[in-house]
């Protein structure tokens, strides 16, 4: 995040918003600018993204489905638009911490203990570890202590659309994202590799909302799409993983897509036409 604070500092904060005497490395400026950046990024990425899958990719049909509800994606954007803000708080105190020189985060490929490949390497293990801790932390906001009050608002929307993506309470969204941010104070990570993985796993949750259930037949029991997903929504208990359907088996909660049965949201809505 230190990359994108120096270039709004650079471009924009230190010419044209901030005072002359305020220091760029001052902290309250930091936790300032970083708050207002990560809020402004948030709501690039959902709407921007959120907008395109909604309109090119996402089955309008789908809105004909019983379970959706009346006003339903005017709802999911106003639920995320007012859960971002609060959702950024503890994300700023990551970041801060980042730019403050406290992960593992480096700035050249030569500080890699293995170059090129280390930083590929970096990739697959964000992508493992990530999907591993969400699955845990999904699974557990699923217990009884904690779903009524922090999970049920993002399951009211049975069939969602990709404005469901983000709209969580603000401790379930956090604590979703936490692995994202635990990750480079663990593990070494390319700074620009770690702003690239961010985007992508922002994107991937818009994808798995999109009610687009294609995948390539040899992927569809190892990829966790929108048709796995959906079906969490749908039947409460299973498919909590991000991108694979690894830890689901492992722990005992992976179900076979029901679209990929004939059984599918698409599926229902063709029998009701036939009646």
């Amino acid at each position: 995040m230190d990359l994108v604070l120096e270039a709004a500092d650079r471009h924009l904060l230190t010419p044209y918003v901030y005072p002359a005497g305020w220091p760029e490395a001052e902290p309250c400026r930091q936790l300032l600018s970083l708050f207002v950046i990560t809020n402004l990024g948030a709501l690039a990425l959902y709407l921007l993204f959120g907008t395109l899958s909604y309109y090119f990719i996402f089955d309008h049909e789908l809105k004909k489905h019983p379970q959706f509800l009346e006003n339903q994606v005017s709802r999911e954007i106003s639920y995320a638009l007012r859960s971002l803000p609060w959702i950024s708080v503890p994300t700023v105190a990551l970041f801060f911490a980042e730019v403050r020189g406290y992960s593992k985060l480096y700035d050249n490929i030569e500080d890699s203990p293995y170059g090129w490949s280390g930083v590929f390497l970096s990739m697959l293990s964000f992508l493992f570890f990530t999907d591993m801790g969400i699955y845990w932390i999904h699974r557990g906001l699923h217990h009884k202590l904690f779903y009524k009050r922090f999970h049920k608002p993002h399951h009211v929307w049975k069939i969602a659309t990709p404005f469901a993506s983000h709209a969580f309470h603000p401790v379930d969204g956090f604590m979703q994202s936490l692995p994202y941010h635990i990750y480079p104070f663990l593990f070494p990570l390319h700074k620009v590799t770690y702003l690239g993985l961010y985007i992508f796993v922002n994107v991937w949750t818009i994808s798995i909302h999109d009610g687009d259930y294609r995948v390539p037949r040899p992927l569809r029991h190892i990829i966790n799409g929108s048709a796995h997903h959906t079906d969490h929504h749908l039947y409460f208990d299973y498919n909590y993983g991000q991108y694979f359907t690894l830890w689901d088996k492992i722990g005992g909660s992976y179900k076979s897509p029901t679209s990929f049965e004939g059984k599918g949201p698409h599926d229902y809505l063709r029998k009701l036409r036939e009646k």
